[in-house]
């Protein structure tokens, strides 16, 4: 079959695959702290649903797999998940990301499974703005989690959202950290999908103010090129040759022109950019009888309308209409 190409010419081989829009945490940026209203448990797709659809996937040039949420570790039985995609012939890579709230239980069996990267989302390393932030108590069991990944064997990388005038006295702390224990910590600019409409780009800490911090307060940061310019990271390696932080700046630096990614809700909607506006629905074709080519040609269509870009930065801009637990992360 021909690769996944859209009108601008970028090639589609990552697929995201949400499994929940249901999570264990209440990040303020992400989830009101109560009265989310979740997707009927008959809506989400099967394991089953999931396995036919990246089987399709593959045969159109998929070869990366993301299962994301709302929180995947709260679906129940997810190694059996793992496992099939695991086992799918043309997948090259398989990935988890996670609040690791519950991954200390579920490191063993995943990695039984065939998982073996989880990149986990942490903020701060404080308890008490850890509690400010997710609205929960656990940031000791995330630091369990992370402790049974990296004795597994896993690769792990931490992920945090950095908002302005709240996570700064944490920049640095979540460096050392990462150069202590080997992972490397990406900084995620603060982006527009909040269920409660509280970004505004002046809360959005900037990846060339947390790259100025850290060269001042740790080491000279140095870019690192990157052997995939596909990936959404920029990476870059502390000069005295201790460890790797990345940036996703969204914001300030949109890699929209170099994006081969897709997405698949929890309810089975295919999106081709995180800020889509509009969406497709696999499901209800998974539960109609059609067959592989009807699912596929639905894949392309769906890839040929994607846009330039998410225009964050211009008048244009438009937030998409689900928050971000309810897209997958």
């Amino acid at each position: 079959m021909q690769p996944l190409v859209d009108s601008f010419g970028r090639g589609h081989d990552n697929l995201r695959i949400s499994v929940t829009d249901r999570c264990n945490i209440r990040c303020f940026y992400c989830m009101p702290e109560e009265g989310v209203q979740f997707v009927d448990r008959g809506q989400i797709l099967s394991f089953e649903e999931i396995e036919r659809f990246v089987r399709i996937a593959v045969q159109l040039g998929v070869s990366k797999l993301r299962i994301t949420g709302g929180e995947p570790l709260v679906r129940r039985g997810l190694p059996e998940l793992v496992r099939r995609l695991a086992a799918v012939p043309g997948i090259r890579d398989l990935a988890l990301t996670t609040n690791a709230v519950l991954l200390a239980d579920q490191a063993k069996p995943l990695y039984d499974a065939g998982l073996r990267r989880v990149n986990v989302h942490l903020d701060t390393l404080d308890r008490e703005r850890f509690r400010q932030i997710t609205r929960r108590d656990d940031l000791h069991k995330v630091l369990a989690g992370l402790d049974a990944a990296q004795q597994l064997g896993y690769s792990v990388k931490l992920n945090a959202v950095a908002v302005k005038n709240l996570v700064e006295p944490d920049i640095v702390p979540l460096a050392l950290f990462g150069r202590r224990r080997g992972i490397e910590v990406r900084y995620i600019e603060f982006m527009p999908l909040d269920a409660q409409n509280l970004w505004i780009r002046d809360r959005v800490l900037l990846a060339d103010q947390i790259i100025e911090t850290l060269s001042r307060e740790i080491a000279p940061l140095v870019p690192v090129p990157d052997p995939d310019p596909r990936a959404p990271a920029s990476e870059y390696a502390f000069a005295d040759g201790v460890g790797r932080v990345g940036f996703i700046a969204s914001v300030s630096r949109p890699f929209c022109l170099n994006c081969n990614r897709i997405r698949l809700t929890a309810d089975g909607k295919l999106r081709y950019c995180l800020f889509a506006l509009e969406e497709d629905d696999v499901r209800a074709l998974l539960r109609s009888g059609a067959s592989d080519a009807e699912i596929a040609g639905l894949v392309r269509r769906n890839v040929a309308r994607k846009w330039e870009g998410h225009e964050i930065n211009s008048a244009k801009f438009v937030a998409p209409p689900r928050p971000m637990y309810s897209i997958g992360g």
